[in-house]
C-alpha cells in the first residue's frame, strides 16, 4: 500500500469527511461531558473532602440538566453530520500518515550495519488509555487531552536524553554505574507532570574519598571519565572498558567495590537467565519505533503526534475502520479505532491493517486488530537494502473469553505472514521482526491457560517467558490496581520504581493472577515469586529474517515514567543484530 497522509483518495472526500465530523462533535462533546461529570477519579474525590466542598451534587445535577439541553439542541445537526460520515468510511483508508521532512535521506536511516555490520535497536509499547474522557474515568483516568499532551513529553524526554558512556578509571573500586533520574533537571510540575523535552545539566556529588563530575551534553552518546578513589593505579596497556549507560550489568558486592556514588547510581541493568533487564524511570534512550495502544481520542491523537514529531518522523494513527466493515453488510457498528499508534524513525515501506472479526461485547465497538509495518534501515556492507518488520495489535479485552483471544492470536500469525510474503523483495536483508502490544492476556493466571500454549510462541520468542504458565523470576506485571493508581507509593516515577522492585509491595498495586471459576487460587507457589499480571508483550522472531543476521537481547525495560498517566506499565526492548560477513 503506497503511504499517502490523508487516509482519503482526494482532497474533496477529505473535507466532506471533515464536514461532517464537525457537525458531530458538538454532539458527542456534550454527552461526554454528561458523563464524565457522574464520574469522578480518585484524586477529584480526594480533592473535594481536603477542601470541605459539599456543593459538587448541585454541580453535577444543573450541570447536567445544562449539558442535556446543550446535547438535544445540537443532536439534529449530529445526526445530519452522521448521515454524511458514516458512508464515507467505505473509501477511507485505515490510516492516517504523518511525515516529517528529513534534511536528508540519511538522517533517516542506520549507519550500522553499512559501517560495521551490527546495530542496536530500540522499541517499546504502552498501553495509555486516552479514551474519551467519560469513558477514560471508568478507569480512573480523566483529563484525556491533557494527559495526551503530558505523556508525549515525558516520552520524548525519555528517549532524547543522551546516550551516556563511563570510563571508570579503576576497574575494581567503583561497581557498576548508570545514570538515575535525577541527572535530568527538576522542572515545576503540571497537575500530571509535565517535564522539558530536553534535558542538560551538570551533577557534581562529593564524597571523602571520591569527588564526581560529568555533564550531559546535547549529543546522543557522550564519554564520561569517573575518577576513583583506588591505590592502584589502571595498567596503561589495558584500557578501561566502555559502558554504555542502558547496557550495564548492577554489580553489588564483593571484595573490592565500592558503592556508587548516589547521584549517579540507578537500579541499573540485572543479567538473569542472560536477559538483562532493569525497571526504569525513563524511557530508554533511542527508542527507534513506539507503539501505543487504547488511543481512542482522535484529538488525544492528533495531540501525541504533534508531542513525538521532532523525534519520530513518521507516525500512523486513527489506525482501524469505522461503521459498518465490510459496508453495506449486517456486522457490528464500529465507533472507535483500533486505538493503534505507531511512531518509527524510520521510513514506513509498506504498512496493512486488519480488523479482528470475531470481537463481542464492548469490544465490538471498537476496531480492535493488527498493524503490520516495514520500514528501511538502511543498508550493509555490500551495498544491499536491510528492512525490518514491526507489527502492533490489541487483543479482546473480558476475562473469560481465551478462546476469542486464541482465534485472534491465529489470524496475527497469518496476516503477519502473508504481509511479509507479499512485501519482501529478493534483494533485501531484513534485519528483525517484532510483535508487540497488548495481549489482555499473562502467562501466570490459571484462567489464561489456553492463551499461554498458544503456537504463536513457538515462532515467537517471549524474553520474559520461561514457559507456558511460568514466568522468569525477576519479571514484572504490567497491569496496576486502578483504585490504588494515585497512592503515594506510586504517584510518582521514582517511586513506582521502588515499589515495582520489592515484592511485597508489588503486591498490592500490580493486577493479580485470575483464577478459574470455581477454583480457588494457590499462587505462586512455594518458593517462587509473586509477579502479577503481565499482559503487555514485546516479541521478536529469529526465523523470518536473514540468515546470516543473528539477534542478541541488550535489555528488557519496565518503564515507569508514565505513573499517574496511565494504569499499563510500559515495556521496552532493545535487541542487537549481527550481520555475518557475506562473502
Amino acid at each position: 500500500m503506497a503511504l499517502q497522509v490523508s487516509p482519503f483518495p482526494n482532497g474533496f472526500v477529505a473535507g466532506i469527511h471533515a464536514l461532517g465530523w464537525a457537525l458531530v462533535l458538538p454532539c458527542f462533546w456534550f454527552l461526554d461531558r454528561i458523563i464524565a461529570l457522574c464520574k469522578s477519579t480518585t484524586p477529584e474525590r480526594s480533592q473535594r473532602l481536603e477542601q470541605g466542598c459539599h456543593l459538587h451534587p448541585l454541580k453535577v445535577f444543573f450541570g447536567s440538566i445544562i449539558f442535556f439541553i446543550l446535547f438535544l439542541a445540537t443532536a439534529p445537526l449530529g445526526l445530519l453530520g452522521f448521515i454524511i460520515w458514516a458512508p464515507l468510511q467505505a473509501c477511507r483508508r485505515p490510516f492516517s500518515y504523518h511525515r516529517e521532512t528529513a534534511s536528508s535521506p540519511e538522517n533517516e536511516t542506520h549507519r550500522g550495519f553499512e559501517l560495521v555490520g551490527r546495530a542496536s535497536f530500540g522499541f517499546a509499547t504502552a498501553n495509555l488509555c486516552l479514551l474519551p474522557d467519560s469513558l477514560a474515568r471508568f478507569n480512573n483516568l480523566g483529563h484525556t487531552q491533557r494527559r495526551a499532551t503530558v505523556i508525549g513529553q515525558h516520552i520524548v524526554q525519555g528517549v532524547c536524553r543522551p546516550n551516556i558512556r563511563i570510563f571508570v578509571d579503576s576497574p575494581s573500586s567503583c561497581g557498576t554505574l548508570s545514570p538515575s533520574y535525577s541527572i535530568l533537571p527538576s522542572v515545576n510540575s503540571s497537575s500530571y507532570g509535565a517535564t522539558d523535552k530536553h534535558a542538560q545539566t551538570v551533577v557534581s556529588h562529593h564524597s571523602d574519598s571520591a569527588e564526581v563530575n560529568f555533564s550531559i551534553p546535547k549529543s546522543n552518546s557522550d564519554v564520561v571519565c569517573l575518577p576513583c578513589d583506588d591505590t592502584e593505579e589502571p595498567s596503561a596497556e589495558s584500557p578501561s572498558p566502555v559502558l554504555n549507560a542502558n547496557h550495564i550489568s548492577n554489580q553489588q558486592g564483593g571484595a573490592g567495590h565500592r558503592s556508587a556514588p548516589r547521584a549517579l547510581l540507578s537500579q541499573g541493568l540485572r543479567q538473569q537467565d542472560d536477559v538483562p533487564w532493569e525497571v526504569s524511570s525513563l524511557f530508554p534512550a533511542n527508542v527507534d519505533i513506539l507503539c501505543l495502544e487504547e488511543v481512542f481520542d482522535k484529538r488525544a491523537a492528533q495531540k501525541l503526534t504533534q508531542a513525538l514529531r521532532p523525534v519520530y518522523g513518521h507516525i500512523l494513527y486513527d489506525v482501524g475502520v469505522y461503521a459498518c466493515q465490510p459496508p453495506c453488510r449486517c456486522s457490528s457498528f464500529k465507533f472507535f479505532n483500533s486505538g493503534l499508534l505507531l511512531a518509527s524513525r524510520f521510513p514506513v515501506l509498506d504498512a496493512q491493517y486488519q480488523c479482528f472479526p470475531n470481537s463481542r461485547g464492548e469490544d465490538a465497538l471498537a476496531a480492535k486488530g493488527l498493524l503490520s509495518v516495514k520500514v528501511l534501515i538502511g543498508q550493509n556492507q555490500k551495498q544491499k537494502k536491510v528492512v525490518g518488520y514491526f507489527n502492533c495489535t490489541h487483543l479482546h479485552a473480558p476475562e473469560g473469553d481465551g478462546e476469542i483471544r486464541c482465534e485472534q492470536l491465529n489470524l496475527v500469525t497469518t496476516w503477519i505472514g502473508d504481509f511479509q510474503a507479499a512485501t519482501k523483495l529478493p534483494d533485501e536483508d531484513v534485519a528483525f521482526d517484532v510483535l508487540c502490544g497488548d495481549f489482555n492476556f499473562d502467562n501466570c493466571s490459571p484462567d489464561d491457560t489456553l492463551e499461554q500454549n498458544h503456537h504463536l510462541f513457538e515462532e515467537y520468542r517471549d524474553p520474559c517467558r520461561a514457559g507456558p504458565g511460568k514466568e522468569k523470576p525477576w519479571v514484572i506485571g504490567t497491569l496496576l490496581e486502578q483504585p490504588t493508581l494515585y497512592e503515594d507509593d506510586i504517584n510518582t516515577p521514582e517511586k513506582l520504581q521502588r515499589t515495582l522492585e520489592s515484592e511485597d509491595l508489588r503486591k498490592r498495586y500490580v493486577s493479580p493472577p485470575v483464577p478459574v471459576d470455581d477454583h480457588p487460587l494457590v499462587y505462586p507457589e512455594t518458593g517462587q515469586p509473586w509477579i502479577g499480571r503481565r499482559i503487555d508483550y514485546i516479541l521478536y522472531r529469529e526465523n523470518s529474517i536473514s540468515k546470516h543476521c543473528r539477534t542478541e537481547i541488550e535489555e528488557v525495560t519496565f518503564i515507569t515514567q508514565l505513573a499517574g498517566l496511565t494504569d499499563h506499565i510500559p515495556v521496552g526492548l532493545r535487541l542487537n543484530v549481527i550481520m555475518d560477513s557475506l562473502e
